[in-house]
């Protein structure tokens, strides 16, 4: 994730950073800027087709279609970035919980070796939803200690390990039925946010919206040139390309956030997350 100053406007305005949807849509924007330029010397110099009617209503056309794939482009944007705050709120409760749950076991756990085990599984079940929700398989972050089965499910199991513990230490009299309930909450907190972030990561925007919306921008943009070129002549091209940028980028990023545990510019901060719970539960226990 992208750290800045949201108050700072100069350097935003005239530096391109790897988040610019500019770069990547760079190439497209150069062909439809040719293909504008075909088509306005076809209709000047060729054809030379002057202002009628019929071009006065396609240029009315567009309008109205403009004003429709705003509206689209609003609603999957607003629903990218819902996406996108729902996983963060997602990864703030796992931070607190993890801190709760952390700040309960100080206090009720005397036995170093236990504390040991819990400094080690609390910051690593994060770890391990993080590699999870990548898909990257890199648990090396986890401390091996743990012993676990790399080919299966591997946040089900430090729940499951954090749960046998607790009920080892229930067993042994070392914390209470009570007091064992008092952890269950933290504890199953875990597995509900795991689950929440598996949906948001394995329900993506339908496809054929999605690709709905790419077809209407795309047709939208290549049939501008007909209707403007008579108002605008060879400054069309400039302004094609800049209502593709405008659109497209819209399109790009929704479809950036959408997803937000990768490791895209503007996908969340999860590594900074999991070090900060490491960190704090380190200092809790």
């Amino acid at each position: 994730m992208i750290n800045y100053n949201p108050k700072v406007w100069i350097p935003f305005i005239f530096k391109i950073t790897k988040a610019d949807t500019f770069r990547k849509l760079l190439p497209l924007m150069l062909i439809v800027g040719a293909y504008s330029g075909v088509v306005a010397y076809c209709e000047m110099e060729i054809f030379e087709i002057t202002k009628t009617d019929f071009i006065s209503n396609f240029s009315l056309m567009h309008g109205v279609l403009g004003f429709v794939i705003s509206l689209l482009l609003v609603f999957r944007t607003n629903t990218a970035y819902d996406r996108w705050w729902e996983g963060r709120k997602l990864w703030g409760a796992l931070t607190n919980n993890s801190r709760n749950l952390a700040i309960k076991l100080h206090a009720l756990v005397t036995d170093e070796r236990d504390k040991i085990y819990f400094r080690l599984l609390i910051p690593g079940y994060a770890f391990a939803l993080k590699s999870h929700l990548r898909e990257n398989e890199n648990y090396e972050e986890i401390d091996p200690v743990l012993d676990l089965k790399k080919e299966h499910h591997i946040p089900n199991q430090l729940a499951a390990k954090l749960f046998e513990k607790l009920n080892h230490l229930y067993k042994n009299g070392t914390i209470t039925g009570d007091q064992f309930w008092l952890l269950n909450e933290e504890f199953r907190s875990f597995t509900d946010i795991c689950g929440a972030c598996e949906r948001i990561k394995n329900t993506p925007i339908p496809f054929t919206y999605s690709v709905y919306i790419k077809k209407f921008i795309f047709l939208y943009v290549l049939t501008l040139p007909f209707g403007w070129t008579i108002s605008l002549g060879y400054y069309i091209i400039p302004v094609v390309m800049f209502i593709l940028y405008a659109f497209a980028s819209l399109e790009l990023i929704a479809e950036e956030i959408e997803n937000p545990f990768g490791t895209d510019p503007n996908d969340l901060p999860i590594d900074q997350i999991c070090m900060n719970i490491k960190k704090h539960v380190g200092e809790i226990i």
